[in-house]
């Protein structure tokens, strides 16, 4: 056998099962490499083994992290019965809103690992086009439309198909604090309202016990109020309830999701790492980027309902692992950048740069092996075939010319093995984190922009009662006035927010100033 079989054999992880495989051929490493990391690789094995026995892995925040755990106890718990129990009441009509209609549809107001999970399961096991089937062909479960974000384009488009009186709202925040959320919330109520219906006999949530959006839930009402865990953080809670409720709404077999993602806890818990397909995985990370995250992650799933696979990575990886400081409080600035996009429209987009361009990055291909349709098309090649052999010849085109590739298969996308690659990045990440000694599970550098935010929307507040009709001038002019000129371009933009939304401000161009020049009108 010539050497790239040799290789091959030696660098695939198969397994039998499940008909997963991974191969890493394609990457540039010797085994001096591996054996380099047999330390590390230790270490990170007692790390995770302390982790699932319930250690405390989030230092920061002083808390275990149990969603590798808590899985495998979920399936057929009491909250596990509750759940389907109550997503079959609402599919039959059993539980209905305030006027008598069934529901039809579901909105899920949440953020981050609230909503990035819960949309790639249904995009990925329902399909793009859900929505627009019938209720007899959904057989009764509901429509799934998300309010991710405080975008108010975001929420006319969703009140352009909505139906209020039979409509299913969910809520998911873990403290109830998240601000993002809390204005999706307060903007929904007062349309209820507007209609004079009671926004709790058509709402649900998934808080933490204690949470403010708990007593708001008990406050108002809501039909149901199902708790989520301390330990599990939003971007690791999608095989949890904040996973499970939504994917139950839609007719997921959500058992099986969670079956794949204990098969795969259990290939990744192996302490040979030769055999681990997430401890090869992180290696693979850690040797490409040189242990400081040199190369980005590039996700290219060969499956047109993987495409959101991508922006779910960017969340689980980049959130874990960009840290400015490791475990030591030395200053690390570690990091993996994920981009990707769905083979074969990747070659149509981005694959001339990773072919011809910068040698930055090493690309992970994954294929699903059975065909969702057998469609020929000349002689005796599909589709299929077509999808797979594009793939091919982009593996050996960029192998090529020296890029660094890894190649998964799964063998149909359904439910089991949707959760089998969510556990293997799950822990691929948790692992890496170990070999660079960071915190994989805090956010500082998300709550230092909520803190930003916060002193942005104080200088509005100074801005509108500060700001009297008849002031006119530039920016800096006019923070002058409010004695804020160390943010005159803070207050620029505020400025121009306002010119287009509110007529208390308008502005006009001094094309000899070359700035904007803006006028405070009476309301």
């Amino acid at each position: 056998m010539n050497d790239k079989v040799n290789r091959s054999l030696e660098y695939t992880i198969s397994d039998a099962a499940s008909n997963f495989s991974i191969n890493f051929s394609g990457m540039k490493f010797t085994a001096a490499d591996l054996d380099g990391m047999k330390d590390k690789f230790a270490a990170a094995a007692r790390e995770m083994a302390n982790l699932e026995a319930g250690a405390v892995k989030n230092p920061d925040e002083h808390r275990k992290v149990t969603h590798f755990t808590d899985r495998k106890n979920y399936i057929g718990s009491a909250l596990f019965e509750d759940v389907e129990r109550f997503a079959e009441a609402v599919r039959t009509g059993a539980v209905k809103g305030e006027t008598g209609k069934k529901f039809t549809a579901a909105v899920v107001n949440g953020i981050g690992g609230s909503a990035l999970g819960p949309q790639l399961m249904q995009f990925a096991i329902n399909g793009p086009y859900w929505n627009e089937f019938s209720d007899e062909k959904r057989n009764g479960y509901l429509k799934l439309y998300f309010l991710d974000n405080t975008d108010s384009a975001g929420f006319a488009d969703l009140l352009a198909v909505m139906d209020p009186a039979s409509t299913l709202q969910l809520t998911i925040s873990k403290s109830g604090g998240t601000q993002e959320t809390t204005n999706n919330l307060t903007a929904l109520e007062n349309i209820y309202k507007a209609q004079g219906l009671h926004f709790g006999k058509h709402a649900v949530s998934i808080t933490m016990k204690g949470s403010k959006l708990e007593a708001h839930s008990l406050q108002n009402n809501f039909l149901k109020i199902f708790e989520m865990a301390e330990s599990i953080g939003g971007r690791t809670s999608e095989t949890s309830i904040v996973g499970h409720l939504p994917a139950a709404l839609c007719g997921i077999n959500f058992q099986s999701f969670l079956e794949g993602a204990c098969h795969m806890d259990e290939l990744t818990r192996n302490s040979d790492y030769t055999k681990n397909p997430a401890g090869f995985l992180a290696a693979m990370w850690y040797i490409a980027g040189k242990g400081r995250g040199d190369r980005n992650m590039v996700i290219v799933p060969y499956c047109d309902r993987l495409v959101l696979l991508s922006r779910y990575l960017q969340q689980l990886v980049m959130e874990s692992l960009g840290k400015e400081l490791d475990l030591d409080g030395k200053t690390v600035h570690q990091g993996l950048s994920v981009f990707g996009n769905k083979g074969g429209t990747d070659a149509h987009a981005f694959i001339q740069q990773l072919n011809d361009g910068r040698d930055d990055f090493f690309v992970t291909f994954i294929e699903v092996l059975e065909n969702a349709m057998q469609i020929p098309l000349t002689g005796n090649l599909g589709m299929g075939d077509y999808l797979h052999g594009f793939q091919e010849g982009l593996t050996s085109a960029l192998t090529g010319k020296g890029r660094q590739v890894i190649s998964v298969e799964l063998a149909k996308l359904d439910e089991f093995n949707l959760g089998m690659v969510i556990a293997l990045y799950e822990r691929a990440v948790a692992i890496y984190a170990e070999f660079i000694h960071i915190n994989a599970f805090h956010q500082p550098g998300v709550q230092s922009y909520k803190l930003a935010a916060k002193g942005i929307l104080t200088l509005r507040d100074k801005m509108v009662s500060g700001l009297k009709p008849g002031m006119k001038g530039t920016a800096l002019e006019l923070a002058g006035n409010i004695g804020e000129e160390e943010h005159a371009v803070e207050l620029g933009r505020l400025l121009d927010k306002a010119a287009f939304n509110c007529p208390c401000v308008s502005r006009s161009f001094d094309a000899a100033k070359g700035q904007w020049i803006y006028t405070v009108n009476a309301q």
